[in-house]
């Protein structure tokens, strides 16, 4: 992802929280610089000002790459009628930026970028599993991915790849990161959503046959749709 804000001070705030969740964030405090970036890199996500971005049109050069590039600009979407304008896959987070808030707001993004999943998310009551080494839950599981509940103060960061255990059935699949999204204070955990990638045939099948024979949780509270 590209981050192009003008200010150093909270551009590199900015990128330091989300390298902190994992991801890979691309720094830029100039458009010059941005509008290479994102000439010359594939990105799923430009988080910028949102005076600068429409000023400099970066939210349009963005789009021209990709339709589907989210944008996730800081500021009010009433600060110019130019911002306000703006369409598409756009989020507005208002100042002070909130650490949290910005969190979500870019797994949400990274989500609804995603494309369509091949097969229905089976919500299931909370499972025991273990992530590179970590005890967590799985809360959802599909044929092709799975959602992870990790405890804050258990909590490891997951690079873009990691390993899911599941010792009752004895599976253990290697997972790609897709996105992270941070509790509220309130509930101190933390959710990863992963797809499953480079395992061996059996592999896959046993945990397809692991999937198709736990129970669905309906009293959950996560909706197979999301």
């Amino acid at each position: 992802m590209i981050v192009a804000l003008p200010n150093p001070v909270e551009g590199t705030a900015v990128a330091d929280w989300l390298r902190a969740e994992g991801l890979e964030p691309v720094l830029r405090l100039t458009p010059r610089g941005a509008a290479e970036e994102m000439r010359d890199r594939a990105f799923a996500l430009l988080i910028s000002d949102a005076v600068f971005a429409v000023k400099h049109g970066l939210h349009a050069q963005g789009r021209a790459r990709n339709p589907r590039t989210a944008t996730i600009l800081l500021g009010d979407a009433g600060t110019s009628p130019q911002v306000g304008s703006v369409s598409g896959q756009v989020m507005y987070l208002a100042r002070p930026i909130d650490r949290a808030m910005l969190t979500c707001f870019v797994s949400m993004a990274l989500l609804d970028g995603r494309p369509t999943r091949r097969s229905i998310r089976k919500p299931i009551h909370r499972f025991d599993a273990v992530v590179n080494g970590v005890p967590s839950h799985l809360v959802d599981v599909s044929a092709e991915g799975l959602r992870l509940e990790v405890s804050r103060d258990r909590r490891a960061v997951l690079g873009p790849a990691f390993t899911v255990q599941v010792p009752l059935v004895g599976v253990a699949v290697n997972v790609r990161r897709m996105w992270t999204r941070s509790s509220s204070d309130s509930v101190p955990t933390v959710w990863y959503g992963g797809a499953l990638s480079q395992n061996r045939p059996a592999i896959d099948q046993a945990w397809r046959s692991f999937v198709e024979t736990i129970p669905v949780a309906t009293d959950s509270g996560v909706h197979v749709n999301q």
